[in-house]
């Protein structure tokens, strides 16, 4: 089979596409519109995030058998189309949920113990200690929505901490041994810290707003290593100025591109998010909670696994 690399990955992905025999072709640079005029050459075809994969796309696209996409989520490609059109889609969460968790709980105690704000301030040459007292996380409860890879691997790093950890999910029967599935009242009543799990759908687009918020019967914590456009960043805000959110961990925001390479490309930001920038008790992170050493490893490996499965 002919494979067409449009984003660049591990090598260990090319090699052992070599080792099955399929040939290779690399192209990370041509736009959009000169992939098109030749996919119709290709069996399959690996991205990441560089452009959609929509119908006009897929239906040049007349010999493709399958799309790997080495990233937890498969939002940049229309789904049902290339599913109608027998196309296999392979995406990688396996790959990279130890990482997406590992990142929740560095978020989780920063926040906690105000490290990023006390870093700066003593780089600054202010010695505060009371104004960086900080608060301890066993007895809390921790509330996830979405109870997949990520989610999961989160609440298994939980394990070493005296807190219950609860899950919320449109799917049931998915409690383990690391969290118990509630409903979405339980968790609104008990939660100290959300953290947001969930891919992006019609479903998820701006979940977390006001409404949402508000329905949370006291201030909590969140997390978002999700996807940004889940979260209405200007009814965070609100909430963040009321206390209704205590503070935030934010690795994901609604103003990225749907590449996820670049924020800062505006002459100027939002509002909302110039509010991030400046407040103390937020953290944010350029999309890397899944971009880990090991993880590039493990998306690149999984993908191989997933398609040497279904075509060798």
């Amino acid at each position: 089979m002919k494979i067409l690399h449009l984003d660049t990955n591990h090598p260990l992905l090319i090699e052992e596409f070599n080792e099955l025999g399929f040939e290779n072709i690399e192209e990370y640079t041509a736009p959009k519109s000169e992939v098109e005029k030749n996919i119709h050459l290709y069996d399959g075809l690996i991205i990441r995030s560089r452009f959609t994969i929509d119908k006009n796309f897929l239906d040049k696209a007349q010999n493709l058998k399958f799309i790997g996409r080495l990233g937890s989520g498969l939002e940049n490609i229309d789904v049902d189309y290339a599913r109608d059109k027998g196309i296999f889609l392979a995406a990688a969460p396996e790959g990279n949920r130890n990482a997406v968790g590992e990142h929740c709980l560095g978020f989780l105690l920063a926040l906690f113990n105000n490290l990023t704000k006390a870093n700066s301030e003593v780089k600054m040459g202010k010695w505060d200690r009371e104004g960086n007292r900080g608060v301890e996380l066993d007895g809390k409860t921790v509330g996830i929505i979405g109870y997949g890879n990520t989610g999961k691997a989160f609440a298994k790093k939980l394990r070493g901490f005296e807190v219950e950890v609860i899950c919320y999910d449109i799917i049931g029967g998915v409690s383990d041994e690391n969290a118990r599935q509630v409903g979405i009242m339980e968790l609104e009543q008990k939660s100290d810290i959300i953290s947001l799990h969930v891919p992006q759908t019609p479903e998820t687009l701006g979940m977390i707003n006001t409404e949402f918020i508000n329905a949370f019967q006291k201030p909590f914590w969140l997390l978002n290593t999700a996807r940004g456009k889940c979260l209405v960043t200007e009814d965070l805000v609100s909430a963040l100025k009321s206390g209704k959110i205590l503070g935030a961990g934010l690795d994901v925001l609604e103003y990225e591109k749907a590449s996820f390479e670049d924020m800062f490309s505006r002459e100027s930001l939002p509002e909302a998010f110039q509010y991030l920038i400046d407040a103390g008790n937020v953290i944010l992170s350029p999309h890397i909670a899944g971009w880990t050493i090991e993880s590039k490893a493990k998306l690149a490996q999984t993908i191989v696994a997933k398609i040497k499965s279904r075509f060798c």
